[in-house]
């Protein structure tokens, strides 16, 4: 295997890490309103992402920088044709960082109101916005032969890009659910239960008619592949165990392999390409006349056999360090004032 072909299967990893660890974050930011009723069940709800989701963005970091180094042309022409949509991202992204910092500085309800729809509407955005641009990639985009953007924003919203992003904010929302069922107690987890049955029908419909678009658009066999089937069939798992009142751990690990093989689909069904021109398809971004030179491909390489396994050891001690749930007071106080410290990392 080539070390371009090496790079972009990294690279796919980052995205699907991306997702599968920050996904039940974006999904707790949805609902914490939903399955919180009061002040402390609502702070409760956001203290299970507390020790981990800042941590978890650093994936949409090494994503972009792993682009960037590997894959120079990919990087120039994806982020000029998709820089209004990423502006937004991070825009997203620093309104729901900031929220949990600020939201418990005042008890003023309009101060609060507004710290809440920042974390609700960012944590719908950034899969939404991301999830289109993942849609794109695949789909096409008016790229000229000198692979430059030559389309405009309405550009960016294909039907197909749409959906993906649909489909991604439909699967974070049942991998929230899961999650918040595994980590929370009492009224709080039992309203998780409850609405992972619609989020799970949802998230059944969006992920199969993401596969069947799927195979429309890479325009091979009719016949769904492996990781196509694995994210039907995990997505199914999901929302069935997420419902019963027990198998907490079982429904958040289909919930994991529902979202990364549908991330991980899209890279397979766009690979040697990096992204598909709408305009002619000679004009197609791959792996090969994208990628960096040789010599630092092998640099790269080097550092990431070194660091990766460190980042995985680390990700998984804090997971096992933060396993426990976490407990709704006994005693619940409405003022803002006698809610639990904003989450933390």
């Amino acid at each position: 295997m080539q070390l371009h072909t090496i790079w972009f299967v990294i690279i796919t990893i980052f995205w699907v890490g991306f997702f599968v660890l920050e996904g039940f974050d974006f999904g707790v930011g949805m609902l914490h309103t939903i399955v919180g009723k009061t002040p402390i069940e609502r702070r409760v709800a956001l203290n299970t992402i507390g020790p981990f989701w800042d941590g978890n963005e650093v994936w949409l970091v090494v994503a972009g920088a792993g682009t960037f180094a590997a894959f120079p042309g990919w990087y120039a022409t994806m982020f000029s044709a998709l820089y209004l949509a990423l502006l937004l991202t991070l825009a997203a992204l620093m309104a729901r960082g900031v929220a949990f910092e600020y939201k418990g500085k005042s008890e003023n309800p309009r101060w609060q109101r507004t710290w809440t729809w920042c974390t609700t509407i960012g944590s719908l955005l950034i899969p939404l916005l991301l999830g289109v641009g993942l849609g794109d990639l695949p789909v096409g985009l008016p790229i000229n032969q000198n692979h430059d953007f030559t389309g405009n924003f309405f550009d960016l919203l294909t039907p197909y890009g749409v959906w993906t992003g649909l489909t991604l904010v439909g699967l974070c929302l049942l991998h929230g659910a899961t999650f918040l069922k595994l980590k929370t107690t009492d009224q709080v987890r039992e309203r998780a239960r409850g609405v992972a049955r619609p989020l799970g029908l949802a998230a059944i419909v969006l992920v199969i008619g993401h596969v069947i678009w799927t195979r429309v658009v890479a325009g091979g066999a009719d016949v769904p592949g492996p990781v196509q089937i694995l994210a039907v069939i995990a997505v199914i798992f999901a929302a069935r165990l997420a419902i019963s009142e027990e198998h907490d751990g079982a429904a958040f690990s289909a919930s994991v392999i529902a979202i990364a093989a549908t991330v991980g689909s899209i890279f397979i069904d766009l690979y040697p390409n990096v992204m598909v021109s709408s305009t002619n398809a000679v004009y197609n971004l791959t792996v090969n006349n994208s990628a960096s030179g040789s010599y630092s491909l092998k640099v790269m390489t080097v550092a990431a056999v070194i660091f990766f396994p460190l980042v995985l050891l680390y990700q998984g001690w804090s997971l096992h360090v933060f396993r426990a749930r976490v407990k709704t007071p006994s005693t619940q106080v409405d003022s803002p004032a006698a809610q639990p410290a904003a989450p933390q990392s």
